[in-house]
C-alpha cells in the first residue's frame, strides 16, 4: 500500500519547500515574530492559514476541540493552551488574539448529547463549553449556530481573566477578535462588541472586536463582554 504521507512530505521538500526557504532561513536566523495567536477548533475544516492568507511565520497556532481557552486560575487542571497564551503573549509579544468558532463544530453539538464512556478526558474539556448552553434539549440549526458563536464569546471572556492579557488589552497593546467561520459559504462572521452580534466579514468595517478595543462604556471604564446572544 502506498505510503501517502511519505510522498506529500517529499512533495514538500522537493517541490514546495524551494519557494519558502529564504523566508524560513530568515525565521531561523532572527527568531518567530508573529503578530497573531489563533485560537481555533482542531476541525479539519478550519485552515487558519488559508482564511487569512497568512504565510511562514505571521500566526502563533493553538487548536484544540472546540477552540476552548481554559480558566487561567488553573481550575481545569494543567492544559497547553493557557501555557500557549502566557507564551504568545509575553515571549512573542503578539498584537492580536483570535478566537475562531464555526459552523457544524461537533464539539458544540456534542454539548447537547453524550460524549462516548471511554472519552474521559473529552467530557471533562467539554465542561468548558457548557456556560454557551441554551436551555433546549433538542438543539435545532439556529439553536447550535447561537451556541457556536456564544462559545466564542466565553472563550474572549475567558481571555480577560489572564492578567498579561487584561493588561495589554486596557493599555491598546492588544486587541481581542472573535470569528465564526461559517464552512458552507466560506465567510468569517467577526463579532462586534458595540452591537453585539456577529456580522459577515463582507459587510464589516473591522475584522472583530473584544472587550476594551475602542468601546468605553459611558462611565469611562473598559466595556464587558455580555454572553447575550
Amino acid at each position: 500500500m502506498p505510503d501517502d504521507l511519505l510522498a506529500r512530505l517529499q512533495h514538500f521538500h522537493t517541490d514546495a519547500f524551494p519557494a519558502y526557504q529564504q523566508t524560513f532561513q530568515s525565521l531561523v536566523d532572527q527568531g518567530q515574530h508573529p503578530t497573531t495567536l489563533f485560537i481555533g477548533c482542531s476541525d479539519s475544516r478550519v485552515v487558519p492559514y488559508l482564511l487569512t492568507g497568512a504565510g511562514p511565520g505571521e500566526l502563533f497556532l493553538v487548536r484544540n476541540v472546540g477552540g476552548f481557552v481554559p480558566p487561567f486560575d488553573g481550575s481545569a487542571g494543567y492544559h497547553g493552551t493557557a501555557a500557549a497564551i502566557e507564551f504568545a503573549v509575553l515571549s512573542l509579544s503578539v498584537q492580536r488574539i483570535v478566537v475562531c468558532g464555526h459552523s457544524h463544530c461537533g464539539a458544540i453539538r456534542a454539548l447537547y448529547g453524550e460524549a462516548p464512556a471511554e472519552a474521559h478526558n473529552l467530557k471533562s474539556w467539554l465542561g468548558l463549553g457548557k456556560e454557551a448552553m441554551l436551555p433546549v434539549a433538542d438543539p435545532g440549526p439556529e439553536v447550535l449556530r447561537r451556541t457556536e458563536q456564544r462559545a466564542v464569546v466565553l472563550q474572549l471572556e475567558r481571555l480577560m481573566d489572564y492578567p498579561m492579557v487584561r493588561r495589554r488589552v486596557e493599555q491598546h497593546n492588544l486587541s481581542l477578535h472573535g470569528w465564526h467561520y461559517v464552512i458552507e459559504e466560506g465567510q468569517v462572521h467577526v463579532f462586534d462588541v458595540l452591537s453585539g452580534r456577529f456580522i459577515p466579514s463582507s459587510e464589516s468595517a473591522h475584522s472583530g472586536t473584544g472587550p476594551y478595543a475602542d468601546a468605553p462604556a459611558d462611565d469611562g471604564q473598559p466595556t464587558a463582554l455580555p454572553l447575550a446572544l
